[in-house]
């Protein structure tokens, strides 16, 4: 199906606001973003108030619309939300999760550990968590899982690259976890586990943050 101007115009700023390309606060012109897609402002409008509808984008007075930016508290909160959904997602997948997506999961987990780049870590961790969630048969709740990856994704990006070393064997140690549960089709287990790695992120980024402003960064 061919998308609209105003789809592929909120897809293209979308993932340049989720892979940190587009920093907090960045004015989007859409005199600029209409030139670069040979569109009208029409669907540029169109978009940006999806995006604004999505958390992802704000308009400030006397400014237009900006990348929006979210605070310590809102992260928070949205980690714990994330947590509870992601738990239901768990419990439910991990009783009636097959074979041959169990070893699905365990390539994704595979290629998250292997890989050094970076900008694919957000990638590769939601391929391996919605694989798992996949047989919950929950479309709606995985979209809203996927939301919230969306709107934290660049801070947990920020994270991941500037404290590799420690957070990265940690979070591969919680996914091994979340998998063997999985792997013996135990819900609670799964649940349990899903939870508190999807807590312990949410601790671990607000404090990378609070480090990172008070050593002068502008997160």
């Amino acid at each position: 199906m061919r998308l609209s101007a105003s789809d592929q115009i909120a897809g293209s700023l979308r993932d340049a606001i989720v892979g940190g390309h587009l920093a907090t606060d960045e004015v989007l012109r859409q005199d600029e973003i209409a030139a670069r897609f040979h569109v009208s402002k029409i669907p540029v409008r169109e978009a940006l108030k999806r995006l604004e509808a999505e958390g992802l984008v704000r308009f400030a007075k006397n400014r237009g619309a900006v990348v929006a930016g979210l605070s310590q508290a809102e992260i928070l909160e949205y980690m714990d939300i994330r947590a509870l959904l992601e738990a239901r997602a768990a419990g439910l997948a991990a009783a009636r999760i097959s074979d041959e997506r169990l070893n699905d999961a365990r390539q994704k987990l595979a290629e998250f550990g292997a890989s050094q780049d970076p900008g694919r870590w957000g990638e590769l961790n939601w391929l391996f968590h919605s694989t798992l969630y996949a047989d919950a048969d929950r479309p709606i709740l995985l979209a809203e899982i996927r939301a919230l990856y969306d709107k934290l994704e660049r801070y947990v990006r920020a994270l991941l690259a500037m404290t590799a070393q420690t957070e990265m064997p940690k979070t591969q140690s919680e996914h091994s976890a979340i998998l063997d549960a999985f792997a013996r089709r135990d819900p609670d287990a799964a649940a349990s586990l899903t939870r508190a790695h999807v807590l312990d992120a949410g601790a671990s980024l607000v404090q990378y943050l609070k480090n990172h402003r008070h050593h002068g960064g502008n997160t």
